[in-house]
């Protein structure tokens, strides 16, 4: 579990890269504004936008 958790926060550290400081702040300031990540292959978006929301969730709570 503790593995998986790890992972998701690697993944998003990542993505913030991918994106830039500014695409990172937007996810995190706007949840819901996950359209703006569709700039990537579909399957990558797909598998980000899972991982992000879980992430997303984690952080709400």
């Amino acid at each position: 579990m503790n593995n998986k958790v790890l992972k998701i926060a690697i993944l998003g550290i990542l993505v913030c890269f991918i994106f830039g400081l500014q695409g990172c702040t937007v996810h995190h300031v706007h949840p819901t504004k996950v359209v703006k990540v569709k700039k990537i292959p579909p399957g990558h978006a797909k598998k980000m936008s899972g991982e992000k929301s879980a992430k997303n969730h984690a952080h709400k709570h």
